[in-house]
């Protein structure tokens, strides 16, 4: 069970108790507290946390048309969000970035999505690999600055990573933002300190952050905290996000650690990154519906799948049309995800990967229908075509037959809402 799960189904015992008394109350943060320890909080803020909230509960009194449950969940909620620490807000203007973590952290990842989030706020923004111990890092952040749409400067092979952000900032001077990836160990050792010195001071950055995975849990806080004094952090980068139970224990023991979070990880594409909101974040775990979020990334689907609202509107649903829908979804990220953002965080794992494999394979079917089958639902009457297009798409007929009549069910809905003047206009101002 992981750390969202958990808070939620202790909540959820509120809305049954009959009477929320003392008892009850006790018994509750005490379903905090062994939840809040299995995801990796230090013990010591567990109990300053649990403590708090017990204290406010039997205290004082819900206000007047605020039921118990609402009540402590907002208890919950703002105590929460003080023990994950402030949200950030990114400075656009012109910087120097030094990123630097241990093996396995996505540190080389993060820099490429650090930089496709500068660059799409409109600053010019270019990599330097300055990664000189791990072999496979130069063609990786090559690879990434490419699929980011941003310039790369490394020197394959060199030894002296000083020398290479030295002729990196030679070249990228008229940059904006210049993010450096530096190299990584199994631990931090004197070598490692003794090389991050000296490309800070070759580099001179404004940020220095350190990049985490979720995953490790309490031991955030001692690295952070060996990384802070040995180079001075701005702050850090926590990754994995979107598949670990033990991202609020590596929060709060990062926040315990004086370190301020600066953005999380929520996804493997380099569009999954995004400022640490700690609202925002908490919201999630409670399962306090995120619309304005769900409402920005349907945007950037839209935008970055060339869907125009307008046109879509005005266009009759075609298996092209359909396909371009569910590429769009599939920028939106996974469906756990947007589930979340709506408030229904719980819905059975099964569920969604079922729901992910169905997207996928219709995908794929359509992929393998000719043009006028696309454009031509009718010609897909043919046994020939459907079984062709199964053996073309790994399939089985029956997947074909489900989709067709799945899309001709979508199919319905979209006319009448063609036909619907309010909602129509709804749609047409969404941008």
């Amino acid at each position: 069970m992981d750390l969202g799960e958990g808070l939620r189904q202790a909540i959820a015992k509120l809305t049954h108790a009959t009477i929320i008394d003392a008892k009850t109350i006790k018994e509750f943060t005490k379903a905090l507290q062994k939840t809040l320890l299995s995801a990796d909080v230090e013990v010591k803020l567990v109990l300053e946390f649990t403590k708090s909230i017990e204290g406010q509960a039997l205290k004082s009194k819900p206000p007047a048309g605020v039921t118990p449950k609402d009540y402590i969940t907002n208890l919950v909620y703002d105590e929460l969000v003080k023990l994950i620490g402030p949200s950030y807000e990114p400075k656009l203007k012109r910087q120097r970035i030094l990123l630097m973590g241990l093996y396995g952290s996505g540190k080389t990842t993060s820099a490429a999505k650090l930089a496709k989030f500068y660059s799409d706020r409109g600053l010019s923004t270019a990599l330097i690999c300055c990664d000189v111990s791990r072999p496979a890092a130069y063609m990786q952040l090559e690879t990434l600055a490419k699929q980011a749409n941003v310039p790369f400067f490394g020197i394959e092979n060199e030894k002296s990573a000083a020398r290479i952000v030295k002729k990196g900032l030679e070249k990228f001077k008229d940059k904006q933002v210049v993010i450096c990836d530096t190299s990584g160990r199994s631990g931090l050792d004197q070598q490692l300190i003794d090389e991050l010195k000296d490309v800070s001071r070759e580099f001179g950055p404004d940020e220095n952050i350190l990049v985490m995975s979720a995953d490790i849990g309490q031991v955030v806080g001692r690295q952070a905290t060996e990384f802070d004094r040995a180079v001075k952090l701005s702050g850090i980068i926590v990754t994995k996000m979107d598949g670990s139970g033990k991202g609020g224990g590596a929060l709060s023991a990062a926040n315990a650690a004086k370190v301020p979070v600066m953005f999380i990880g929520i996804g493997e594409k380099l569009a999954n990154i995004e400022p640490f909101n700690s609202e925002k974040f908490i919201g999630g775990l409670l399962g306090i519906p995120d619309l304005g979020s769900l409402i920005e990334r349907v945007q950037e689907a839209v935008k970055e799948a060339n869907i125009n609202p307008e046109e879509a509107m005005s266009e009759e649903l075609t298996f092209d049309t359909f396909y371009s829908q569910l590429k769009a979804m599939g920028k939106m990220g996974s469906l756990k995800s947007v589930f979340g953002m709506i408030g229904a965080a719980d819905v059975p794992k099964e569920v969604l990967e079922q729901g992910e494999d169905k997207l996928k394979r219709y995908k794929v079917i359509i992929s393998s229908m000719t043009k006028e089958e696309r454009q031509t639902g009718k010609l897909l009457h043919n046994p020939d075509r459907i079984k062709r297009i199964a053996n073309g798409s790994g399939t089985t007929e029956r997947d074909v037959h489900a989709m067709i009549s799945e899309f001709n069910k979508m199919k319905k809905t979209f006319d009448a809402l063609k036909n619907d003047r309010n909602f129509k206009k709804k749609f047409m101002n969404f941008k």
